[in-house]
């Protein structure tokens, strides 16, 4: 209809809506944009201290195994933290835990720069796990409760892409640093900067990121009955399990492919390091591409089941194939990159199945326990994998992650039939 046949009334009100849409959007982009910066910032310092381990190796003098218990205790602290983070959430709210986790990552760039030996970068992973703990349940309640709906799959798609981004950044950025500066304690100095400049923005920022605005998107009325319950009355919903079940078996086949894809690929292909070290990034950013076409695949379709089990059956069959060790080498490692594509495709679908699984008023709890399947993962995967390595296994390393991903996809299916009793 031509605006010009309108009443100067319906022109007005049309006007309005108009402008409406153009400030919620306006909002959208720029809480979206620092969720992401804070995201991909949370998984950079996953990686504060691995790049730099034959450094320490050199000048502490430490064992495999000790550097093995620095990551191992990055994941139970964040693990166990990110559980417990998710009440403090709910209660206290999202911002200030943000703020807070921050400010441990300054803590422990600086923590890690000063370190003397063993005990000095233990401190450094104790906290740099602490400050991981709580981003999962603060990203995702600050996103549902200020992101319109109609974004809010482009939103979950750019939450995985910058954590992608953060995990391939970090080995360039400290690996960089100590290059140029001739040692490994001014790259801590530059992540330290690094989180200062990021909370720095944040805190400039912070109208953006007040979870205190808005509305759950997925309450309904007699949504108050229900956060009258016990705060552990979530516990009791399999969903809750299912998908926590979920993030540990998807996280143990990215752990199998980040740690030990390039010399598993050496073993099987005779593929010299130099070329299969950029698998694993060739993964990543596979991954982040189908995490872009994967935001806009969850706008258009609500079968999330289905948006999941094609995504990772993809990944699946790539990873079985290269594991078979008679393929050309470079379309061995071709596939093995190319399966990112397909876990990346089902990301934003598997974070829209964890807000259908969490109760009213519990967001903040369920993300925090759900996500926490990430980090036990991680801690319980790698061992595993290393030890098919060193008893030369390589092919098992495709074999287990392929395994994984199929269990991913038996616990997906389960959470959608629970959520329909």
């Amino acid at each position: 209809m031509n605006t010009a046949t309108l009443d100067p009334k319906a022109r007005a009100l049309d006007a309005a809506s108009l402008e409406q849409d153009r400030r919620q959007r306006a909002s959208d982009v720029r809480t979206i944009s620092l969720i992401g910066l804070a995201h991909g910032s949370s998984h950079f310092f996953h990686m504060l201290l691995p790049p730099l381990f034959p450094a320490f190796i050199r000048d502490f003098g430490l064992s495999y195994a000790q550097l093995g218990l620095l990551v191992s205790t990055f994941f139970v602290i964040s693990g166990l933290g990110q559980a417990l983070a998710g009440f403090l959430v709910d209660k206290r709210g999202a911002r200030p835990v943000l703020f807070a986790a921050m400010a441990c990552f300054v803590l422990a760039s600086v923590a890690a720069g000063m370190a003397t030996g063993f005990g000095g970068l233990m401190l450094a992973a104790a906290l740099a796990g602490l400050g991981n703990a709580p981003f999962h349940p603060v990203d995702f309640t600050i996103l549902n409760k200020r992101i319109s709906p109609a974004r809010l799959g482009h939103a979950f798609s750019v939450h995985g892409i910058t954590g992608n981004l953060g995990w391939a950044v970090a080995p360039v950025f400290l690996i960089g640093l100590a290059g140029y500066f001739g040692h490994w304690r001014y790259a801590y100095l530059g992540t330290a900067l690094l989180a200062l400049l990021v909370l720095a923005l944040l805190i400039w920022q912070r109208d953006a990121l007040d979870d205190s605005q808005g509305a759950w998107a997925h309450e309904k009325p007699g949504a108050a009955a229900l956060k009258q319950e016990h705060p552990l009355a979530f516990l009791r919903l399999p969903s809750v399990w299912l998908c926590f079940s979920f993030f540990f078996f998807s996280t143990a086949a990215l752990t199998a492919i980040q740690s030990f894809a390039s010399p598993a690929l050496g073993s099987l292909y005779g593929l010299p390091l130099s070329l299969s070290a950029f698998v694993v990034t060739g993964y990543m950013l596979s991954g982040a591409v189908g995490m872009v076409v994967g935001g806009f695949w969850v706008a258009r379709s609500t079968n999330l089941e289905r948006n999941i089990t094609l995504g990772l059956l993809v990944a699946a069959s790539l990873l079985g194939l290269a594991g078979f060790g008679a393929l050309p080498p470079l379309l061995a490692a071709g596939f093995v990159a190319l399966a990112g594509l397909g876990t990346g495709l089902a990301g934003p679908s598997r974070d829209m199945l964890i807000k259908r699984a969490a109760p009213a008023g519990a967001t903040g709890r369920v993300y925090g326990t759900v996500y926490s399947g990430l980090d036990l993962g991680f801690a319980t995967a790698a061992p595993v994998f290393g030890a098919l390595m060193d008893h030369r296994q390589p092919a098992a390393v495709f074999y287990g992650a392929a395994l994984a991903l199929l269990l991913a996809i038996a616990a997906a299916r389960l959470v959608e039939r629970f959520k329909k009793k």
